[in-house]
């Protein structure tokens, strides 16, 4: 969380500074660990949601089956989702609804997909340094606001 997290932080004072509303949520920048396979999660582990007794599902897919990876020579590590259930209530009994926690896995950063507006794809921190960071900057550059070019 270095480069990544302080571009986000800079945004926000920026923000500040022009009399908007700048602000980082901690809990969704990338930690990732540049290892091989890399290490990647954004945030609750799902120690820390059986630690806090929160409802979720898990998913996981071997990288070994991803016909990408396997292009690339790679077969080793694994992507994992978490999924939270929310818990019943007096109003809503229903616990078959998702709502998605980012993954925990190598990786993780490049999970989104091009389905949402330009102005929440800018919205996200990407890992530095990653291949995902174009899709930031790509959706920032619709509003001229690039940041690194």
């Amino acid at each position: 969380m270095l480069a990544h997290k302080a571009e986000e932080e800079g945004v926000a004072v920026a923000e500040r500074i022009a009399g908007q509303h700048g602000h980082v949520d901690f809990n969704t920048v990338p930690w990732v660990i540049y290892t091989s396979p890399e290490i990647a999660w954004v945030g609750k582990t799902e120690q820390q949601l059986k630690a806090e007794g929160v409802a979720y599902r898990a998913g996981s897919f071997p990288f070994a089956a991803n016909g990408a990876r396997a292009r690339n020579g790679r077969h080793d590590g694994l992507r994992q989702d978490l999924w939270l259930t929310p818990r019943p209530t007096a109003s809503s009994a229903c616990t078959s609804s998702d709502r998605w926690r980012p993954s925990s896995s190598p990786r993780a950063w490049s999970r989104w997909s091009s389905a949402r507006p330009s102005e929440d794809l800018a919205r996200i921190c990407h890992a530095h340094p990653s291949l995902s960071e174009a899709t930031k900057e790509a959706a920032l550059a619709v509003d001229g606001r690039t940041l690194n070019l």
